[in-house]
Order: structure tokens, then C-alpha cells, then sequence
């Protein structure tokens, strides 16, 4: 299923799901460091949480977003364009001073496009902020096991391929991309990206009071985040 259909159910993922304003979003900007007078664009922006929290710390925000109803709330905090991306290409070359994609890269199938455009549209010294799930939560046949003891551990499936899932949302199915964590870097890195700063998280303690299932899941990692420099000698 597209995602431009299942604008209703991210919306009620999102509502429902503290998490994300307690876990994500705080990454996120960690990552990004929005500064006043400045202009990021947020890709995959939904309904326009990182945008909203951007230009509360006085920078710019736009954002792109595949689905209609989507764009129509995140317009309420700058200018946002409907496109399936990648290419960029509602953005000139050196237009923004970063780039940030929150649980979005996992569901676009050539990242290789994705950081170099976002080399492409970003100036020389800027900053291309990533957060996803963790991929060894996204390798086809990743799951929590018991064994014998009651240990829970993760077995990490196909962690070496680069295969896609599909997981139910609403009535639908969301595809997730996988790729290690080597080919996510090496990636990036060809595009001209200097990595900064690379963070892995896990279960937080509130995650596992609302959800009691993930106790004994605290040391595997959920969450993913990167920060990358765009190299002056890119451009």
C-alpha cells in the first residue's frame, strides 16, 4: 500500500504512541541542532512535528511529504511540497542548511539517491540529521526470542541481506528497506557526508511501563540516530 493512503493511520499511530515527542523527536534535534536564521528541510515530514519544532527554536522549515492531507497540516509551519522523493528536485543546489529524515529512510528504497540529493540541495558546512529503526530491527526475520531461562534475546534474521518486510499498519502494509549499518555509512560517505555523531538507543523505561512486553528487552537496540557534515570540498 501507498503512503499516500495511510495519511489516517500514521495520524493515529502518532496520537496514540507517546513516544515519539518523548524518544524521537528529541533525537532528532539533538542531531539537527536547528540554529535561528536558518532554513532545514525535514523529508517525509507527516503532519509536521519536526517542522513545528524547528521553527520554535527560531530557524526555517520546509518539508516534502507524499501524501495530500499530510502536506495540508504540515503546511501550517512553512512551505511544504508534495512529491515522492527522491530527486529533490522542488529544491535548488545549496537552498538549505540540513536535511532531516525521522523513521523515514527505511521506507525509501534507493538511499544512495537520498544522500546525494540532499548533498545536492545542501550548503557546504551543513547537516544531514537520520533517524530509523535500528537495522537490526528491520533485517527480514528480525524477532525477540525466550529461551530456556526466560531470557529474551533478538534474533537478528538476514541481517546481511538487503531485503525488504512488509508490516501491517491499519488495513494495510508498510514496506521496510533493510541495510546494514556499513552500507548505510558507506553511502553516505560517497555522497560527500562526513559522519559527526552516531547514537543507538534502546527501550527507555517509560517504553516499557506503558508496554510491559518489551521488559527484557533493554539492551537491544531500537533506535538509530546519525549525524553527518557536508565536506566544503564537495562542492
Amino acid at each position: 500500500m501507498e503512503w499516500s493512503s495511510l495519511a489516517g493511520w500514521w495520524l493515529d499511530e502518532l496520537a496514540s504512541d507517546p513516544a515519539y515527542e518523548e524518544e524521537v523527536l528529541p533525537l532528532a534535534l539533538r542531531l539537527l541542532e536547528p540554529r535561528p536564521g536558518r532554513i532545514y528541510l525535514d523529508v517525509g515530514c507527516g503532519e509536521g512535528r519536526v517542522m513545528r519544532a524547528i521553527t520554535e527554536r527560531g530557524a526555517e522549515a520546509t518539508g516534502v511529504d507524499v501524501s495530500p492531507e499530510l502536506v495540508e497540516l504540515a503546511s501550517r509551519y512553512g512551505k511544504v511540497h508534495l512529491a515522492d522523493v527522491p530527486p529533490f528536485d522542488f529544491l535548488g543546489s545549496d537552498s538549505v542548511d540540513g536535511v532531516v529524515l525521522v523513521l523515514v529512510l527505511e521506507h525509501i528504497r534507493d538511499e544512495e539517491h537520498v544522500f546525494a540529493e540532499a548533498a545536492r540541495v545542501t550548503r557546504p558546512g551543513g547537516v544531514l540529521a537520520l533517524v530509523i529503526n535500528h537495522p537490526i530491527w528491520t533485517a527480514p526475520g528480525s524477532t525477540p526470542i525466550q529461551d530456556t531461562t526466560g531470557e529474551i534475546l533478538w534474533r537478528p534474521g538476514e541481517y546481511f541481506s538487503t531485503g525488504w518486510s512488509d508490516e501491517p499498519a491499519g488495513e494495510g502494509t508498510i514496506r521496510f528497506h533493510h541495510r546494514t549499518m556499513s552500507r548505510l555509512l558507506n553511502s553516505a560517505a560517497s555522497a560527500g557526508w562526513m559522519l559527526e555523531e552516531m547514537v543507538e538507543e534502546g527501550v527507555t523505561d517509560a517504553q516499557i511501563e506503558r508496554t510491559p512486553g518489551l521488559r527484557g528487552q533493554e539492551h537491544i537496540p531500537r533506535l538509530l540516530g546519525v549525524r553527518w557534515r557536508l565536506e566544503d570540498s564537495v562542492k
